[in-house]
This record gives structure tokens, C-alpha cells and sequence, in this order.
């Protein structure tokens, strides 16, 4: 095959990201945050934890270094282990990342096979791997084996007919608004069996 094929697209989706850094944990703040987690007042917390409320204060603003005892006690009040007080919260959880591709306007990949445009490229990090392909192959003849990569995959036909071809499962003749998911390390193609090129939206996990 030439150009480059769908699994070195999903490698440089992979590799594409920045590396994360760690960041010096506030246990003050990490303590305050699970406090107000549970709606716990200050002396509602300090009453679970059997530590005064003045202690717990001086904790949360950075003004005492607590002793293990009363990291224990603390661990014990706010119902976790002690590791968790020294865990920070995953920073993706609400993050506020959006990209918006218009039509047109993704990274196109082309190869003998597949024309494909991928979307949200400017997302770093990402765990999914969307993207729009324009199926060329009109046999099996035209790959060069089967493509197999890590992770799960999603097909959704948009225009015109396919058919997709597993390792496992005889081949399944898809027509616009047809889809499927399958494990992506289990060899598959797709070829166009409609007179025009069909197009397709593919999205690869990459967690």
C-alpha cells in the first residue's frame, strides 16, 4: 500500500500529544476540595475527623504541616485512604475542550486505498480518533493484507454502499446511516461496492 495507511495515522494520533507533567500537589487545597465535596462545613468535617476546628483550618490554608496522625484521622473522616489525600482529581474530567471541524477542512491522509480526513486534529490527548474517509478500494485485491491496530473502532456510512470485510465475520454489505463497532486488532477493510466512491466516518479509540 502506498501512502500512509490508516495504522500509522492512528500512530501519529497517538504520538501526537504532550506529554503531561506533574504538578506539585496542595494538600491544604486537595483537603479543602473533598471537604466541600461532601457539603461538610469546616466543624462538620473536624468533628468526623476528631481533630479540632482550628486544627483542620490551619491544614486547608497551608499554615500546619499535619502529623501522620491526623493525615490518618483526616483519611478516616473523609471516608478514603491516605494515598487518596495525596491523589489529585483527573484534570479532564471538566476540561472545556472543544474543537470544531468544518466540512472541508480536517488534515487529509491519502492513500492507494483510503482518502482520509481526520477531524478535531487540532485536539491533543485525545482518546478517540475521528475521522472522515473516502473508501477508493473496490476489491480485497487492493490491500496489502489486512489493517489490525490497537484499541475499538466505530464505522458509520454516509454515503454510498460498502462492504466490510473481518478477520472473524463474513463480509457485511453497508448502506448510508449503517454501522459498526468492532475490535479493531481483528483484521478488517472496507471497499466501496456502490459506482461512486463511498464515504465513511470512522472513529478509533486510542486510550
Amino acid at each position: 500500500m502506498t501512502g500512509r495507511d490508516p495504522k500509522s495515522i492512528i500512530r501519529i494520533a497517538r504520538d501526537s500529544g504532550v506529554e503531561d507533567t506533574a504538578e506539585p500537589l496542595d494538600l491544604g487545597a486537595r483537603v479543602r476540595e473533598l471537604r466541600k465535596a461532601r457539603d461538610w462545613t469546616l466543624e462538620q468535617a473536624a468533628t468526623q475527623a476528631g481533630l479540632a476546628r482550628s486544627t483542620l483550618s490551619k491544614i486547608e490554608n497551608g499554615q500546619m504541616s499535619p502529623t501522620y496522625d491526623a493525615l490518618k484521622k483526616l483519611a478516616v473522616g473523609l471516608q478514603i485512604s491516605v494515598p487518596q489525600l495525596f491523589t489529585p482529581p483527573e484534570r479532564d474530567q471538566i476540561n472545556g475542550r472543544m474543537a470544531v471541524t468544518k466540512f472541508g477542512d480536517g488534515a487529509a491522509h491519502a492513500t492507494a486505498t483510503y482518502e482520509h480526513e481526520l477531524l478535531a486534529d487540532t485536539l491533543t490527548k485525545k482518546t478517540m480518533l475521528p475521522y472522515r474517509a473516502r473508501v477508493r478500494a473496490r476489491n480485497m485485491e487492493e490491500f496489502d493484507g489486512w489493517v489490525r491496530h490497537d484499541g475499538e473502532e466505530f464505522l458509520y456510512v454516509l454515503t454510498g454502499v460498502v462492504r466490510l470485510y473481518t478477520e472473524f465475520y463474513e463480509p457485511v454489505e453497508m448502506r448510508r446511516g449503517d454501522s459498526a463497532y468492532y475490535d479493531a486488532a481483528m483484521g478488517h477493510n472496507v471497499i466501496s461496492v456502490s459506482d461512486e466512491d463511498a464515504t465513511i466516518l470512522w472513529v478509533t479509540s486510542l486510550a
